[in-house]
């Protein structure tokens, strides 16, 4: 009994030591919580903290890089992300990301001190303004309503007969709460549970009838659910910007002045602007769907194939090559003679040491040792994914066409080793005034462009339906071994 009676007033003691500790903790967690966010303090720590959300947008984990050798570049992506990292490299700081699934919780963290700003794709609103000072607009975006394919069409406020969802504390709630002032009967749910993609999922299933989404959004989402329509305009362009608290000093604010205008100076925005919505500009929904569709149907049969000859590239890659060349179909052929699953002249199917390109093996395997040879080619200096882009120009219009792209984008005084600029040229091969100048001369330089487009797109979407399929089999793993737990658990309990 003393020996309990001793523990337990050694366990009292322990008990308020840390106590004690987690009090001071808190205390000082609060402090710094609560201080006033100061150029000078981040300089000193040496970090800045960025609040986000979790999105494709924003913020999110990637699970492989383009490259696909298992050496990741980086382990999470996202516009957001990127241009964050940019501003910390700019201070000479590191970047601390602080995400979130909740506006709410992003603009709680903002008025603490927690986090120093917020980048996380945020209108400049009326409403806003008054809680909030913003950094100088990236970007400008519109607010659609959108409805499933095959429903009636709402065409105007009038016309919005079921459920309209949206995320609470969103710009979209501020337009809607300006409407209803027009449209008294006008009626919505605001929701904290669901992001804007699960939004779009429960539309297309049928759970709600309307929501909500930005133009940039929509671009995206809609190379994985092509079901998504429009029905009007809910806000016209609005701009986005990085979110500050009002207490922020003078000093933070004009660095994201001069920061911003540098990166608009120097083409750095435009390109990241690019690399995340340059090649989802245009929207074809039974193109879409059919593309879907083989992945489904057509590309089994072949996977194994692309994995086997992709190496150090992303196979996924590999497959949207072949899909754009010939739907994957092994006996495809053009007018111009190419042929098969990754439609090979016959000069480049012998320079590979393809015997028949109409094997789909023999086929693959030479595209892409020919793909890897036009990434070779590449100057060392042009960073992924510009180097990936040229590359696929290449296959398309050939390295020298390409070369005379990037000579006349340099005198016209744009950088020759970004893929943005270079594509805006290509089409100019095709205007006399140019192509006489240049050494391999006349080139359907648009064909290049589209080219290069329509492979990121199938690659975006086979990307995020392979990663789908992947957490499907995870969580059916998941729910087998929770199982064979629940089961040997009952087996022990009975032989007890």
């Amino acid at each position: 009994m003393k020996f309990i009676n001793c523990h337990s007033k050694k366990s009292l003691i322990i008990q308020k030591v840390f106590i004690t500790f987690l009090l001071l903790g808190t205390l000082v967690s609060c402090s710094e919580k609560n201080q006033k966010v100061t150029f000078e303090r981040i300089i000193e720590r040496g970090y800045i903290t960025i609040g986000t959300l979790y999105g494709a947008n924003s913020f999110y984990a990637q699970g492989n890089d383009i490259q696909g050798n298992g050496m990741e570049m980086d382990a999470y992506a996202g516009f957001e992300y990127e241009l964050a990292k940019q501003y910390a490299d700019y201070l000479n700081v590191s970047l601390k990301i602080v995400p979130s699934y909740s506006l709410d919780e992003l603009f709680a963290k903002l008025n603490s001190g927690e986090v120093d700003l917020l980048a996380a794709g945020l209108a400049v609103t009326e409403k806003r303004l008054l809680d909030f000072d913003f950094a100088p607009s990236y970007t400008n975006v519109s607010q659609k309503l959108v409805f499933k394919q095959g429903n009636v069409r709402p065409r105007e406020v009038s016309d919005l007969t079921g459920t309209l969802m949206v995320t609470a504390s969103s710009s979209h709630v501020e337009s809607l709460n300006k409407l209803k002032q027009i449209h008294p009967d006008l009626k919505w749910i605001e929701t904290s549970d669901f992001d804007g993609e699960e939004l779009l999922a429960k539309l297309l299933n049928d759970e709600i009838d309307y929501t909500i989404v930005d133009s940039n959004t929509l671009a995206s989402s809609r190379r994985y659910y092509p079901e998504i329509s429009i029905g009007f305009t809910i806000q016209e362009t609005e701009p986005l910007a990085w979110m500050v608290n009002k207490t922020t000093d003078d000093a933070i604010l004009a660095s994201l002045v001069e920061f911003f205008g540098q990166v608009h100076h120097n083409g750095s925005l435009l390109a990241l602007d690019d690399k995340y919505y340059g090649h989802i500009e245009q929207f074809n929904y039974v193109e879409t769907r059919t593309f879907i569709k083989a992945v489904k149907t057509r590309l089994p049969e072949y996977q194994n194939i692309f994995q086997k000859y992709s190496q150090d590239i992303d196979w996924r890659l590999l497959a949207a090559i072949s899909y754009q060349e010939s739907h994957w179909k092994p006996h495809a052929r053009s007018h111009t003679g190419v042929r098969g699953m990754m439609m090979l002249t016959l000069a480049t199917a012998k320079q590979m040491g393809i015997k028949s390109r109409l094997d789909p093996e023999q086929s693959i395997r030479g595209g892409s040792k020919y793909f890897k040879r036009m990434i070779a080619k590449m100057p060392d200096r042009i960073p992924n994914p510009d180097r990936i882009w040229f590359a696929l120009a290449s296959y398309n219009v050939g390295f020298g066409h390409l070369n005379d792209a990037r000579i006349i984008t340099q005198q016209q005084g744009g950088d020759p080793d970004r893929w943005v600029e270079v594509k805006a040229r290509l089409p100019l091969l095709q205007q006399k005034k140019y192509y006489k100048n240049t050494k391999y001369g006349y080139a359907r330089g648009t064909e290049p462009v589209h080219y290069v487009d329509n492979i990121r797109r199938y690659y975006d979407t086979l990307t995020w339906l392979d990663d789908k399929s992947k957490e499907a089999i995870e969580k059916a793993i998941e729910e087998v071994e929770a199982m064979d737990a629940a089961e040997k658990s009952l087996e022990e309990e009975a032989a007890e």
